[in-house]
């Protein structure tokens, strides 16, 4: 089904969402639309009913596109119906400050994905049971995936980098790695000296 085709069937169970057939260079695979925030949980209901059965979800991520855009971030979610073997883009503009619905009571896979977009974007999803940092930690300041995150390190693109070492290199390899090796090997016990366990 083509975007169009999803939303035609979609929109008598959601009133009041004005959805958005979104072009996408996949769009044979995997129609896009764009969703109002306020209905992305009536919105996925209406893909897992029957005829549709969106019933599995794929994945959620975002797009900081830049802190002057508004809104300034656009959540994509994946959902795929194995009956129909199709899949569905979903695309929901968002600001910083506003929160959305989680999938979690629709599909509980939601759930670390969503944190993970909480860790690292800052985007709050409401009514999240346990929406908390994921990959960083706890006493983490900011959003590390955020355009506006400052870079903390500063490092020269390393552009060339020898693929063998020429044979005096090479030579000094080995004498580095066999005075290593000789200065950590323990000492022989003294003589008559009772011997250590082994």
């Amino acid at each position: 089904m083509s975007a169009d085709e999803l939303i035609a069937a979609i929109a008598p169970a959601v009133p009041g969402a004005a959805y958005v057939a979104l072009a996408s260079a996949d769009a044979a695979m995997t129609p896009t639309i764009g969703v109002p925030r306020e209905f992305i949980v009536q919105t996925c209901r209406a893909l897992q009913g029957p005829g549709l059965e969106f019933v599995a979800f794929s994945d959620v991520t975002a797009v900081d596109f830049h802190p002057n855009r508004q809104p300034r971030f656009d959540l994509v979610y994946h959902l795929v119906s194995p009956h129909r073997r199709a899949r569905v883009r979903l695309k929901v503009q968002i600001n910083e400050q506003d929160a959305i619905a989680t999938l979690t009571s629709l599909y509980p896979g939601a759930g670390w994905p969503e944190r993970e977009l909480y860790d690292l974007f800052g985007l709050v999803f409401d009514g999240h049971a346990d929406l908390r940092r994921l990959m960083m930690p706890d006493e983490w300041e900011g959003h590390p995936l955020r355009k506006d995150y400052p870079v903390q390190l500063r490092k020269d693109a390393q552009t060339y980098m020898p693929l063998q070492v020429t044979a005096e290199e090479f030579q000094a390899n080995l004498e580095r790695d066999r005075y290593q090796r000789s200065a950590a090997k323990p000492a022989p016990p003294a003589p008559g000296a009772p011997a250590g366990k082994g």
